[in-house]
């Protein structure tokens, strides 16, 4: 029997145990006590949607499909922009300025145009308010900043031609109110 007991004392080790080891987390000390400090994520509760008719049930869907393939999008063009326009700020003249933004377009038309390309007009569309949405400015005045008034105006008559509009402005408290609810759900992980 006590050989028993020593020949099984090295397989317990449930203290050691690799797949158990849980997560480190911050700790607040109070009064002498550890408190373990856990940030959660915002939760957000909305009202479950009722639909009045298939019709509007898959408008619905169909705007959640949108939003999550354009919306990663938008943050990359963000993203972009603040960088580029960081950039733009160290160099010392026109010229230089210039060659750069160049050189940006020409790196975007080779990146982007096969995204672009899949997209639905509808998805184009919603792609032009949300770059509203994160860079706090419209496309048309973003094309303009960065590539001057003559290539933004002919943007704009290039989309004009198919019913949308650079200069379409991102409203969460109104038109894009379920858009915004879709977002909100989508970065938190909730849909």
């Amino acid at each position: 029997m006590t050989i028993m007991c020593f020949l099984t004392i090295p397989e317990l080790r449930a203290q050691d145990s690799p797949n158990n080891r849980g997560y480190m987390v911050k700790v607040c000390v109070y009064e002498g006590d550890t408190i373990p400090y856990i940030t959660l994520r915002n939760v957000y509760v909305y009202p479950k949607m009722r639909f009045k008719n298939k019709k509007q049930e898959r408008y619905y869907y169909r705007l959640v499909r949108d939003v999550k393939k354009t919306l990663p999008i938008a943050k990359e063009i963000r993203n972009i922009v603040i960088e580029t326009y960081e950039y733009l700020e160290t160099l010392p003249d026109e010229k230089a300025k210039d060659k750069h933004i160049k050189a940006v377009e020409k790196g975007l038309k080779e990146q982007y145009t096969p995204r672009m390309k899949k997209l639905t007009f509808s998805q184009g569309k919603l792609l032009i308010k949300l770059v509203n949405r994160e860079c706090n400015q419209s496309s048309y005045q973003l094309v303009k900043a960065f590539m001057g008034p003559f290539k933004a105006g002919f943007y704009q008559t290039f989309a004009a031609l198919f019913g949308a509009s650079l200069k379409k402005e991102y409203r969460p408290e109104d038109e894009d109110e379920m858009v915004e609810r879709i977002i909100t759900l989508v970065e938190n992980g909730q849909l």
